[in-house]
């Protein structure tokens, strides 16, 4: 099998992954199968082609996708991403995740999500600018303040927010912040953005270790990944007063049961998020996840935790910060050693959450200061953990079907009154 049809095949996983669990979730609830019918699938994905002409004076035609899964509840919300391996069967997946993810913590949104097949390290300053406006052009007319608000994603930044606001703005002849969120301050962003998904997950790891009684302060932590989330995320544990004992990037791992200097670690880390290749006596991502430990906090690709491992993982709490990180197979086998697995959708919440605040800024004109974003997402994320737990508790399933069954219901409801099924 070659490595496109591998990837072709990993995303297909994960869109039928999430249709299973959206089908469960639904059924736990008591809603016909109508329901299901129509918030399987995006309710609209649109395939565009972009052709941009290069530093050379060549042009290149570049595929790109926007997924709107359900409009019932309000506009659709998500981010773009840049990657050569983007696919549309991601895109409708990674869609229906930012659905429940703005029904987990109870914005009024659906779910959107939007990329290019691109390899942005391989591209000029000037390259990204006009395919950044080439994509806006050519989904303009879905998208908007009050139709579809895009946001950076993989690869992508306040930079490319910026070119694809001013882009908008040229169109519709007026500006518009309120298009899109994650932009420069100067442009109308969120104070607190930046570090918005890695405080969301420390919330949640705060709440969950609440709920197993266990004290943060000298927790043991392992942090999988050290690139945007998993650098704040070990900042914020050290803050917190726990011990991080353990951190990777995509050279290999760093375990110490006494704890790691995280400062040294941050100082010394490059833009890539890499330190490990600094040090002599590292460890493999695989071994580091069965290392002892308190708290797990998986922040860097899917499928790290599998049926094959799952049994030796020590941790008594695993916070997902990463996209998919625990298989289902696996979630079973954790949920059944009584781990508390606290899912994907619910602990990076605090990005779409903080950009939910910076559409209401736009809209009012009128910012926050960086404590009022830090207060406001404290109390939202509290909420939506506490509402999924109690839900796992009450129902009897495991936090991720908890949290798929409070991030499904506004939508199927929304749908519901509507009279669309």
């Amino acid at each position: 099998m070659s490595e496109e049809q591998k990837e072709e095949k990993e995303s297909l996983n994960l869109f039928l992954s999430t249709q299973t669990v959206i089908k469960e979730a639904l059924d736990k609830l008591g809603y016909s199968n109508s329901v299901y019918e129509l918030l399987k699938e995006p309710i609209r994905m649109l395939k565009v082609r972009i052709p941009i002409k290069m530093d050379d004076g060549s042009v290149k035609v570049f595929t790109g996708f926007r997924s709107q899964h359900n409009d019932a509840v309000g506009p659709a919300k998500g981010g773009v991403r840049f990657h050569p391996e983007v696919s549309e069967e991601e895109v409708k997946a990674l869609s229906i995740w930012m659905s429940l993810k703005c029904g987990i913590a109870d914005l009024p949104y659906g779910g959107g999500k939007g990329g290019i097949i691109c390899d942005p390290r391989e591209m000029s300053f000037g390259e990204l600018e006009r395919l950044s406006r080439g994509y806006v052009r050519a989904i303009s007319q879905i998208v908007g303040p009050a139709k579809d608000i895009p946001a950076p994603d993989v690869y992508t930044n306040s930079q490319i927010m910026a070119w694809m606001m001013d882009e908008y703005s040229r169109l519709r002849e007026f500006d518009s912040p309120g298009f899109i969120t994650g932009k420069p301050l100067v442009l109308g962003g969120s104070q607190g953005r930046e570090t918005a998904t890695a405080r969301g997950v420390t919330i949640c790891v705060e709440e969950a270790a609440k709920a197993k009684g266990i004290d943060i302060q000298g927790a043991r932590v392992i942090v999988q990944g050290f690139g945007n989330a998993g650098s704040y995320l070990a900042k914020f544990m050290k803050e917190a007063g726990a011990l991080v004992v353990g951190i990777s990037d995509a050279h290999g791992a760093l375990y110490d049961p006494n704890g790691l200097d995280i400062d040294y670690l941050l100082e010394r880390r490059d833009s890539f998020g890499t330190v490990t290749n600094l040090f002599k006596n590292i460890i493999t991502n695989k071994e580091l996840l069965e290392q002892e430990c308190d708290i797990l906090v998986p922040a860097a690709i899917s499928n790290q935790i599998t049926a094959d491992n799952a049994h030796q993982i020590k941790a008594s709490i695993v916070v997902e910060a990463a996209n998919g990180p625990t298989t289902l197979e696996a979630t079973k086998i954790l949920t059944e050693r009584g781990v508390l697995l606290v899912p994907d959708i619910l602990a990076s919440a605090g990005g779409v959450t903080v950009s939910y605040f910076e559409w209401v800024q736009n809209n009012q004109g009128y910012y926050w200061s960086e404590e009022e974003v830090a207060q406001k997402l404290q109390k939202v994320m509290v909420d939506s953990f506490k509402n999924i737990y109690q839900t796992s508790q009450g129902h009897q399933v495991d936090m991720r079907l908890a949290a798929y069954m409070v991030g499904i219901r506004k939508a199927a409801e929304a749908s519901r009154f509507r009279g669309w099924v």
